[in-house]
């Protein structure tokens, strides 16, 4: 038996205390091996020819060529390699990896805020980077994480089943979400007659500016979320990093709270305890759209919007950065479609449109048919 190919990285960063800790907990995992360092993009880029790494992680400040430069050039030369930034937890930082991942970076990764306390700093990048640069090589597939799909029976689904009435948007995505978001967010028309709610994986400061470049490009606002905002039509909140984001009945209305409560599937914030929660508020007047990303956050919070009576979508995979997160979705019966990313604002709009019509039948366009799709 032939034995497994590691998964080839390389390093780059301009800190010889952060390379040798990425080095030595990456080679820490029987799966990777760093083929090689490089302390600026100039050496990068001459390193790549010579190591053939499958995958890059890539400093965002360096002197020389910092990584948004590096970056560029690492497109032109190998468009599909994949690039994961890694940036301090700043303002700064946040912004600058929100341009890389514009340009075409992978995904990210924070750097360990506390490199004086080894134990710490290690924990970080193996908690936080490893699993990311298992997912990004699926040509490794004896490399690939395996996230159990969970035990779940599929709600049950009639075909002539009439739809309820739109009246709130859910949105989960980690891994590719911010360009996946970016392409969506644009596309809801600025008269959307219902809220929309959303998790993206990140981390405080990045959610924020992450919604302020959503806002700068969309017909509806787009905020980070905070305690007490009353759902309006036409409107879109982010849930703000380290927070877990939930929406509450009260009388008529509905409101956004926040919590730090545990990560639920690692994640705070985590996209089933959104959608949990507006299943709970909404019943079955829930859209859920469950987006690229790694890990299983959302299939069971799918579960709790279809149970409740309302619909779920998902990101197909071949235009997904890594298909965990809606291919679990899928896998486990918890979606009634699965769409290209760009589709997903056309579809959704669709169908909050089409929910709200008083005449359907006329609404819908040429040969589509009033069903939901047969699993």
């Amino acid at each position: 038996m032939d034995t497994p190919l590691k998964i080839r990285v390389l390093v780059v960063d301009d800190s010889v205390v952060i390379r040798k800790i990425l080095t030595d907990t990456l080679s820490g995992d029987p799966q990777i091996e760093v083929v090689g360092t490089a302390s600026d993009g100039h050496i990068a880029l001459a390193k790549i020819s010579q190591l053939e790494p499958d995958i890059i992680t890539l400093d965002v400040e360096m002197p020389v060529m910092n990584g948004l430069e590096t970056l560029a050039e690492v497109r032109k030369l190998r468009p599909k390699l994949p690039v994961i930034m890694f940036s301090t937890l700043t303002e700064r930082g946040a912004s600058a990896t929100l341009d890389a991942l514009a340009l075409g970076a992978s995904d990210y990764a924070t750097k360990p805020s506390n490199t004086g306390n080894p134990a710490t700093a290690i924990e970080s990048v193996r908690s936080e980077l490893i699993p990311k640069i298992k997912a990004l090589c699926p040509a490794h597939g004896m490399h690939k994480a395996v996230v159990p799909v969970p035990s779940i029976r599929p709600a049950p689904r009639a075909k002539l089943l009439p739809r309820a009435k739109v009246e709130v948007v859910a949105i989960g995505t980690s891994t590719g979400g911010p360009n996946a978001l970016a392409e969506v967010m644009p596309g809801i028309p600025g008269d959307f007659p219902v809220p929309v709610v959303a998790v993206q994986h990140m981390p405080p400061v990045f959610t924020r500016l992450l919604a302020e470049r959503l806002a700068s490009r969309s017909a509806i606002p787009v905020e980070e979320g905070t305690v007490g905002v009353d759902l309006v039509p036409g409107h879109a909140w982010i849930a703000p990093g380290n927070f877990h984001m939930v929406v509450k009945r009260t009388g008529m209305k509905r409101r956004l709270d926040l919590n730090q409560d545990p990560p639920q599937n690692s994640c705070r914030p985590a996209v089933d305890v959104l959608f949990r929660s507006v299943a709970a508020a909404y019943g079955p007047a829930v859209l859920g759209v469950v987006m690229t990303g790694m890990g299983a956050d959302g299939v069971l919070g799918s579960q709790a919007i279809r149970e409740a009576g309302g619909e779920v979508i998902v990101q197909d995979e071949a235009s997904s950065v890594v298909w965990g997160m809606p291919g679990l979705v899928h896998a486990a019966g918890q979606d009634d479609g699965v769409y290209p990313l760009n589709q997903l604002a056309s579809e959704i709009t669709r169908r909050v449109f089409e929910s709200r019509s008083l005449k359907t039948k006329e609404a819908l366009p040429a040969g589509v048919a009033l069903e939901r799709p047969p699993r």
